[in-house]
């Protein structure tokens, strides 16, 4: 549809001498094709009749009429740019989708060519002195309290390049989703902070969540992500998750300035996309 009004605005300029209005003094005006002065006469063609014609050269206001189809002209120019500036983003934004896997997950695309995979980290439920794996089929039974969500170790493996990373996440029902702070302690990362109510059972997520951007890039659940201002270096993650349902999906990474990514090697290098 863009296209083809592209087109249509484009065959208007080249074709804008078609419709000129070619004013008289006394502010009427005529419908022409196109016009040429010849010494005391002007000649046009009439589109209103379909045929040449002539009228005296000072019953013709000239330069009104040559301000107005040099305006017209420029806005059509103008207005033809903007379009076609729009329909190469949206080229962009298809061939940038194509390069991103169906697949549920979270991807980066460094410039445009190299795809790579984040990995789903394994978070524990720290309650209580005891730890246990949290799985999405498998519910852990929670003691009222307090609690924290962890991930091991200090540091992620993903290394970050600079600090506003750009995320692409393919969900596959709608829950919420974002970027996180994860906070070192001791051994290992908090993703958050936990409330067991008693009795219900019921769990209230607290975590530290970074102000993004999001767009959704099509129909089938894939977005792009990124932090409305640049990460303090640090420990993150990009998560998924349904509020109070403990059921976080995690893909941690580290911000640190001048550290270059490093492929993990318990998984598949980059791959180059076309």
């Amino acid at each position: 549809m863009r296209r083809a009004l592209a087109a249509l605005v484009l065959l208007a300029v080249s074709a804008f001498a078609a419709n000129l209005r070619m004013y008289l003094k006394d502010g009427s005006y005529h419908i022409v094709r196109e016009y040429g002065v010849q010494k005391d006469r002007v000649r046009f063609y009439s589109v209103e009749r379909s045929q040449w014609e002539e009228i005296p050269a000072d019953l013709v206001d000239l330069k009104r009429t040559e301000d107005e189809a040099a305006d017209r002209k420029q806005r059509l120019e103008e207005d033809a740019k903007v379009i076609s500036a729009e329909e190469k983003v949206e080229r962009e934004q298809v061939q940038e989708i194509s390069k991103i896997p169906q697949n549920p997950g979270v991807y980066q695309l460094i410039d445009r060519k190299e795809l790579r995979i984040l990995h789903l980290a394994e978070s524990k439920v720290h309650n209580n002195k005891r730890r246990s794996v949290l799985k999405a089929i498998s519910p852990i039974p929670l003691v009222s309290g307090k609690a924290t969500l962890e991930l091991d170790n200090l540091h992620s493996n993903y290394n970050v390049e600079n600090d506003a990373p750009e995320f692409y996440i393919q969900i596959e029902r709608e829950e919420r989703f974002g970027i996180v702070r994860l906070i070192p302690h001791e051994n290992v990362r908090i993703a958050e902070k936990l409330t067991i109510i008693p009795v219900s059972k019921e769990v209230v997520e607290e975590p530290e969540e970074v102000e993004i951007f999001r767009r959704q890039l099509d129909q089938n659940g894939l977005y792009k992500i990124w932090p409305q201002k640049p990460l303090e270096p640090g420990e993150y993650a990009v998560v998924e998750y349904t509020p109070g349902k403990l059921n976080m999906q995690i893909w941690d990474f580290t911000w640190k300035p001048g550290a270059k990514y490093v492929p993990d090697p318990r998984y598949a290098p980059p791959t180059v996309v076309k």
